[in-house]
């Protein structure tokens, strides 16, 4: 009867297998790490940059911005200085109107001839005065433009000169990391063919909302690898037998063992 007893309880405590269920859901934990995995190494290259690609990004704003600003002045330079030969123009004309009623003047019959063509001059004379005005006033505002155009141009140069320095560092790094790069990105869009769709979109949201860009952590001394809170022991059983799909309660990360991390680590 012991003997029996025995090879019961032997029965009893020996592993199974297994089911297939359980297979289908180590294997999209496999795939989501294997995705996690290459988008994490694609966005340790990206820090590497720092912070050089929005630094080129707002100085290429600035010298966008400082052009439309010289193309604007330079425009509004040329009308001032249009609008100034336009009344230096009109005043030659008007003194050769001056001129010519004048010389009528010198040979009308009457006082009403004489008078009339008093009142053009003197329209003419008034249309000099607010003509030179204008011209006095165009010059103030050429002589201000003019300087606010080489104030400009000179900011434009130096953040010109700014912006080809960053480039020239972000595009040597670049250089140095745009292969490892780009053949990572090819393995993470590998592996993300290997995701259903459903589980894809989810992985998407949370590495989305994840300030470091994990979405799958795996379990570190009892505790989510992403935000450290304590896994509860029975939790912990659940995530290493691979029955179902399992999320920090506190992050909303993918939890996995370290089993999931071993297959794709070690079978990249």
């Amino acid at each position: 009867m012991a003997k029996s007893a025995t090879k019961t309880a032997e029965k009893e405590v020996k592993p199974t297998k297994p089911t297939k269920a359980e297979n289908a859901v180590a294997a999209k934990l496999v795939n989501l790490y294997r995705l996690q995995y290459y988008d994490s190494l694609v966005d340790k290259i990206r820090t590497q940059r720092g912070e050089l690609p929005l630094e080129v990004q707002d100085l290429e704003d600035e010298v966008a911005g400082l052009e439309t600003r010289m193309n604007k002045l330079a425009d509004d330079l040329k009308e001032a200085e249009t609008a100034v030969s336009d009344k230096n123009n009109f005043i030659k004309d008007a003194k050769a109107s001056i001129k010519k009623y004048e010389a009528q003047q010198a040979k009308v019959r009457n006082n009403r001839e004489y008078d009339s063509l008093s009142k053009e001059i003197e329209f003419q004379n008034l249309e000099i005065q607010l003509a030179e005005k204008r011209i006095k006033e165009g010059k103030y505002a050429i002589e201000t433009k003019t300087a606010v155009v080489d104030e400009s141009k000179k900011l434009y140069k130096e953040r010109k000169k700014d912006l080809d320095l960053k480039k020239k560092e972000l595009d040597d790094i670049v250089a140095e990391t745009e292969k490892e790069e780009k053949d990572l990105t090819k393995k993470s869009e590998a592996a993300a063919k290997a995701i259903e769709e459903r589980l894809l979109k989810a992985y998407h949201r949370i590495r989305g909302n994840a300030r470091n860009g994990l979405a799958v952590v795996h379990m570190e001394r009892g505790s989510c690898g992403g935000c450290f809170n304590s896994i509860p022991p029975q939790r912990q059983l659940d995530i290493a037998s691979h029955k179902k799909i399992i999320v920090c309660e506190h992050c909303g990360r993918i939890l996995i063992d370290e089993s999931i991390v071993d297959e794709v680590v070690g079978g990249k």
